[in-house]
């Protein structure tokens, strides 16, 4: 809702298409989402030439787009103290039990916070793996489509895959074993009796 709130108050002249394309999500929920928007009173249409049309923020849009952007940011900050506390705690257990070099699975906002927290609690992360992504390089670091494309050894991977989680965590045990598998508490679906590794 915010991005398309956003979109609509550039004023750029976008088709649906266009918007759902830049929103990643699908042409009939951006047309659900406006319709819900025009209802509601945040957006104003108009017609365009050409059989097309116009979208403008009446001043309630503008007025819902702040309060949605608070709401984010306030989601943000909240995330990154608690994903901040889950790291600092996991990597000084994993250092206790002589872990130095990591692999990132998954690219994530979780992976770039994990990648900063662990160059300042001085682990290495040497590669983020990640088969969905079309990247060469993350924060410095190589980008590999798998395990067996890196070129470095580590001592363990660090879960941050936020898209399939509990695939990720399955696919890192069976290649690592389950001590060597980082998951932060924030991340950590499974069953409370079956914990692996030193999450």
């Amino acid at each position: 809702m915010l991005g398309l709130l956003e979109s609509v108050q550039r004023g750029e002249a976008h088709s649906q298409r266009h918007l759902a394309s830049e929103l990643g999500i699908a042409l009939g929920l951006v047309n659900a989402y406006l319709k819900r928007c025009i209802n509601k009173g945040l957006v104003k249409v108009s017609v365009a030439p050409a059989k097309r049309y116009a979208y403008y923020l009446t001043p309630g849009g503008f007025a819902e787009k702040s309060r949605l952007t608070i709401q984010y940011l306030s989601y943000s900050f909240s995330f990154f103290r608690q994903a901040k506390k889950d790291f600092v705690t996991l990597f000084a257990a994993a250092r206790a039990a002589g872990i130095q070099r990591i692999a990132i699975l998954g690219m994530s906002d979780l992976a770039e916070i994990g990648a900063i927290c662990a160059l300042d609690c001085g682990m290495t992360a040497v590669a983020v793996v990640d088969a969905r992504s079309e990247l060469r390089s993350f924060l410095g670091m190589p980008v590999r489509g798998s395990f067996d494309e890196m070129s470095d050894s580590v001592d363990a991977v660090l879960v941050t895959d936020m898209t399939d989680t509990l695939a990720a965590i399955d696919m890192a045990v069976a290649r690592f074993g389950p001590e060597r598998v980082l998951v932060p508490a924030l991340l950590d679906l499974r069953d409370p009796d079956a914990k692996r590794g030193v999450a």
